[in-house]
């Protein structure tokens, strides 16, 4: 128990690969063990699309960075930093062996006649999926993998959908990039359980 402890706590945030294949069955190792997370009434509403192909990659960081670049103009920011900020975004992504979107997809949710519910079920969903992608990273930690969650495709969900050519009933979440690391980075500080943890025996302002 402490080893498997040991194991979760070690997950880093990887940015930088090698150039090494991720194999076939490994992915699909990762992404059947992602499938194991738990769902809102069991109706797991996470969908994978996976790109290895240079070409794939290449189309879809084409268009993520055309939305980027319109974002951080409307931050105002300096030409040469968005530039920066684009190639690095571009390079990221073309640069990983793996790149998966993690989508939701509500077809098989529940549907109520009211909005304050339909909100809390997308709400769930997404959750849903969000477990998924947790279990994602670290199905691929435990086959010696480094992987990290990036958000870019919540800023640019039709963006995503028409470059990966997916129906719109998927909506774009999250991307993880996964490949073999080119080095650990060394642990970030963790807040003190004390400071994010209140423990209730009695009623109480929390």
């Amino acid at each position: 128990m402490e080893n498997l402890q040991t194991f979760l706590r070690t997950r880093r945030s990887i940015r930088r690969f090698k150039t090494d294949p991720v194999p076939e069955s490994v992915i699909r190792s990762i992404l059947q063990t992602a499938t194991y997370a738990p769902s809102a009434h069991n109706r797991q509403p996470w969908r994978f699309v996976v790109l290895t192909e240079p070409s794939a990659k290449k189309n879809l960081s084409d268009a993520m960075a055309k939305e980027f670049q319109r974002d951080l103009k409307k931050d105002n920011l300096a030409p040469d930093e968005i530039a920066k900020r684009v190639a690095k975004s571009r390079e990221r992504m073309t640069g990983a062996p793996v790149v998966v979107i993690l989508c939701v997809d509500m077809s098989e949710m529940d549907n109520y006649p009211d909005e304050r519910r339909n909100k809390a079920e997308h709400i769930i969903a997404i959750q849903s999926a969000a477990n998924a992608g947790l279990q994602l990273l670290l199905a691929a930690h435990a086959e010696g993998l480094g992987g990290v969650w990036v958000c870019s495709p919540m800023f640019a969900q039709e963006t995503v959908q028409e470059a990966l050519n997916i129906s719109k009933i998927w909506e774009p979440q999250a991307m993880f990039l996964i490949g073999y690391p080119v080095e650990t980075p060394a642990f970030r500080g963790r807040k003190p359980i004390e400071e994010v943890m209140r423990w209730r025996q009695t009623s109480g302002d929390v």
